[in-house]
């Protein structure tokens, strides 16, 4: 029974402190969103689209978005072997 009970309290131990990481980048966007809307003196409807609008903004694309436009881009350049593994690097590269 104490052999089941070790790997479980690891277990809890670790997904507990998920909990308590670090604020990610789109928590402190919803917070920075949030504050202007109250400062705004926004309600309702009115908040909903200010709140979505803000959240959309400059929104970085995501790694797996990256690589589907550069796969996609180097396919239609119909680029093979070390030129297509260099096109793929610089394009993941840029922002």
């Amino acid at each position: 029974m104490k052999v089941l009970q070790i790997p479980m309290l690891v277990l809890a131990v670790l997904f507990s402190a998920q909990g308590f990481a670090a604020n990610t980048a789109q928590q402190e966007k919803m917070k920075t969103c949030n504050a202007d809307a109250t400062t705004k003196a926004l309600k309702g409807d009115e908040r909903k689209a200010y709140m979505s609008t803000c959240l959309k903004k400059d929104v970085p694309q995501t790694q797996q978005d990256k690589m589907k436009t550069c796969n996609a881009d180097a396919t239609t350049k119909t680029l093979k072997g070390d030129e297509r593994k260099a096109f793929m690097s610089n394009c993941l590269k840029k922002k």
